[in-house]
């Protein structure tokens, strides 16, 4: 299997097997330009990578406007607003704060094309008052009128654009949500239990069944994201992940294969 990686104009790399982004995941994470929550994790760096090649971003885009909060992936509201304006369906975004203090109030406009009016949301210094966030340390009390806007940007364009963003809400948003947490006295007393792989031989049959069903790079990519997913969640073990991973290699020689003599199903 070639391990090669291509270059495109004007995106850079371009990643098109999973050895491809196994290893390139495992040279980000070890690099000064890996953001603190991906260092040293090589299968983060993959996944948010996935989940931004899936709304359009290219691989060092997803490393540094992917966030991993609460266990659910989020976009940083830069670049949201960026995936928004570069969209073909996009016709504008207006943003402005208006009044000061505790009078401030963000409004965004969001216009989409062949609609007859644009999206407005308001977000204002009562409604961060009534979330709990006016005051909050750090942002909103360093840059206030700033997250407003955020905030207010981030329910916009969510509403009028969703299909731009494949339902993924901002990551400054994601951050003010709040975190349950058990008691200490419970989590203290709790007992402790080692958490095990529990993949059985129904879960490791189905993976394989779904890597040999594959029809097309897209689908496998998906399948291997899945198989990520469920070793972070403790399913499957390093040695189930690497056995279904050197399937997923072969099958990708497979497809590419058959998209080179003129298979056009393989070729999708």
């Amino acid at each position: 299997m070639s391990t090669a990686l291509t270059t495109t104009e004007p995106r850079g790399l371009t990643l098109h097997t999973v050895d491809e982004a196994m290893r390139f995941g495992k040279m980000l994470a070890a690099s000064q330009f890996a953001p603190k929550d991906f260092a040293g994790k090589p299968e983060s760096c993959i996944l948010a990578i996935q989940h931004g090649a899936e709304i359009g971003l290219g691989p060092m885009q997803s490393i540094q406007s992917i966030a991993c909060i609460n266990g659910r992936p989020a976009v940083w509201g830069d670049a949201a607003l960026a995936l928004v304006m570069g969209s073909a369906v996009c016709e504008y975004v207006r943003e402005r704060v208006e009044g000061d203090n505790d009078q401030a109030v963000a409004i965004c406009e969001a216009k989409r094309r062949g609609y007859p009016t644009a999206t407005t949301v308001q977000f204002s210094v009562a409604d961060a008052k009534r979330a709990g966030l006016w005051g909050k340390s750090g942002p909103w009390t360093q840059y206030p009128r700033r997250m407003l806007q955020l905030r207010a940007r981030g329910f916009a364009l969510r509403d009028a654009f969703p299909d731009v963003l494949k339902g993924l809400v901002t990551a400054e948003e994601a951050q003010d949500y709040p975190q349950a947490s058990p008691p200490a006295e419970a989590a203290a007393s709790a007992p402790r239990i080692e958490q095990k792989p529990v993949a059985n031989d129904d879960r490791m049959g189905k993976a394989r069944l779904a890597i040999n069903a594959a029809k097309n790079t897209q689908q496998l990519n998906q399948i291997v994201t899945a198989i990520y997913e469920r070793q972070a969640e403790n399913v499957f073990s390093s040695a189930n992940v690497d056995e279904l991973l050197a399937l997923a290699d072969g099958k990708a020689e497979l497809l590419r294969g058959d998209a080179y003599e003129g298979n056009t199903d393989a070729a999708e």
